[in-house]
């Protein structure tokens, strides 16, 4: 009976203990993972800075793209309120012009999708109705 209980104990201990050699590996290979694992924040940051303004130089538009262009224009016309009113009447026609040639574009590429997504599952469905 005693050797019973001491096989029961014994497994159990074995069991512990494998489950701290367990633990002890998992947290080794995290740290290995960690220490050994490259990260490189300011070459990631610096290449979507220049991707940014790279798409923002794009646009032909007159109008300003930046803070700081704003803010320049804002000083240029802060003392004739007419002039600055003007500007921005037509900044906001150019802005409507963009986004309403982006809009239509985005809808032909969307009802392109939608056409070549339903012919795919008219077939899907054709070849179902086969079998």
């Amino acid at each position: 009976m005693t050797s019973l209980f001491s096989k029961a104990i014994a497994s159990i201990n074995s069991l512990f203990q494998g489950l701290q050699v367990k633990r002890f590996l998992s947290i080794v290979l995290v740290g290995c993972l960690l220490l050994t694992t490259n990260v490189a924040f300011g070459n990631d940051n610096q290449n979507l800075t220049e991707k940014v303004r790279e798409k923002v130089q794009q646009n032909d538009a007159q109008r300003p793209k930046t803070v700081g262009q704003w803010n320049r224009e804002a000083r240029e016309t802060e003392g004739n309120p007419g002039e600055r009113l003007q500007r921005i009447g037509q900044q906001s026609g150019e802005a409507f012009k963009e986004f309403g040639s982006g809009y239509a574009e985005g809808a032909k590429e969307t009802a392109r999708d939608v056409g070549e997504g339903t012919a795919n599952a008219g077939k899907d469905i054709s070849n179902q109705v086969r079998r």
